[in-house]
């Protein structure tokens, strides 16, 4: 049987601000840490207390930075960045801010190079089987189904 060590305030807390400086964090995810580290609840409460209050822990700076990765990186829409930062307890403020983050234009072009990309790779003869395979990528990858038909439609 492996032993785990345990962690002082003190300790802990170095190590939770490491964990959140490291890369932007949610509540989420610093509250499983501390559950890993065995922390009692008010050892939590103290801990999460001192990183809002010295910045470690900002849950818009986390959703704003989330949402850049994700679609700059990822190229994620918006429906699955949304349900992503749901997942992860953010406030429906912090996401309606945070989606802010993603330049309309680009938006519409990350869809479209996505699915001429997507359009080389699908070997279907059948245009309406094709256009359904091409569909169902896009919508997969979070993007609105209205969105999602109009260039469907439009390369197809």
């Amino acid at each position: 049987m492996k032993n785990k060590k345990s962690y002082t305030v003190d300790e802990a807390r170095k190590v939770l601000e490491h964990f959140c400086a490291y890369q932007e964090r949610c509540h989420k995810e610093v509250e499983q840490k501390l559950y890993d580290l065995k922390m009692i609840p008010e050892a939590k409460e103290q801990i999460i207390l001192h990183l809002l209050q010295h910045n470690f822990l900002n849950e818009e700076r986390f959703s704003k930075a989330f949402v850049r990765g994700k679609f700059t990186i990822k190229k994620w829409g918006r429906i699955k960045i949304v349900n992503e930062l749901k997942f992860r307890n953010i406030s429906s403020y912090n996401i309606k801010t945070a989606l802010k983050e993603i330049n309309e234009d680009d938006y519409l072009n990350v869809l479209l190079q996505l699915a001429e990309k997507k359009l080389t790779l699908i070997k279907e003869t059948n245009s309406f089987k094709k256009k359904n395979k091409l569909s169902t990528y896009l919508v997969s990858k979070g993007f609105e189904t209205n969105l999602v038909y109009t260039v469907s439609n439009s390369l197809l």
